[in-house]
């Protein structure tokens, strides 16, 4: 009675799970005696139950991404990442460094320490390792400034709009530099707070209200209408 995949390995609609006397479970079916997954999620197994965990709000890592992670570790010749996917990412050390690792000498936390935020690309994944990150590409590395917003992975796409249009609409109206993890975490950097804050909000705008015709219009014009707003309120102050 074969499995084909560990307890909380990622599956895909489709994939045969295990053969032989099992049950279905969560986000399963059966044909004959053999269980496949109906949805992407992470296995779980209940004795001879077999459920599929589905992945809502987890980002799938894919090589080539850009992500926005956190520093939870700092290991022996590199650090882990919490990059809002299923599994931890990998960032070694000599990625860091740009030279080769010295653990008499190099003492990591000096470089990255819990905590810290870093923006990289997935430079290799499959399903039976964790996803290795790269910061070697100009742009990458350690966040030092800026301000650090949350959405649901899927939505990525509503932010960057057709052909970049949403995200340069932003970029121009606010003046900030976005930078879009596409496991879901934005790093926006302005000129000051008040830039900042106002990308921020039409970010909000975009996840709450993506699934409405018309977003860019509406962003479009939230934004003129608060910048109109805050004039308004410095020259009365003046």
């Amino acid at each position: 009675m074969p499995t084909f995949f560990e307890r909380r390995q990622i599956v895909t609609p489709g994939d045969l799970i295990a053969e032989g006397d099992y049950i279905t479970g969560e986000n399963t079916y059966a044909e004959g005696n053999r269980i496949y997954a109906s949805r992407i999620g992470i296995v779980e197994y209940d004795n001879k139950k077999i459920n599929v965990v589905a992945l809502r709000a987890f980002y799938i890592p894919r090589v080539g991404d850009i992500v926005i992670g956190t520093v939870v570790e700092v290991g022996f010749n590199g650090w882990t990442v919490y990059i809002n996917a299923p599994y931890e990412a990998l960032l070694r050390a000599s990625e860091v460094l740009s030279r080769p690792f010295k653990p008499q000498k190099d003492e990591l936390s000096q470089f990255l320490n819990v905590g810290d935020l870093v923006v990289a690309k997935i430079s290799a994944y499959d399903r039976a390792h964790n996803p290795q990150l790269s910061v070697s590409e100009p742009g990458l590395g350690k966040i030092t400034r800026g301000q650090i917003i949350k959405i649901t992975s899927t939505k990525i796409p509503r932010v960057i709009g057709r052909k970049g249009s949403m995200v340069s609409m932003i970029t121009q109206e606010t003046g900030c530099q976005i930078i879009l993890g596409l496991n879901g975490v934005i790093l926006v950097t302005g000129k000051n707070p008040e830039d900042e804050e106002l990308a921020l909000m039409a970010i909000r705008k975009i996840e709450e209200e993506s699934h409405i015709s018309g977003l860019t219009d509406r962003v479009t014009q939230m934004l003129k209408e608060e910048k109109k707003g805050g004039k308004i309120k410095n020259e009365s102050k003046n």
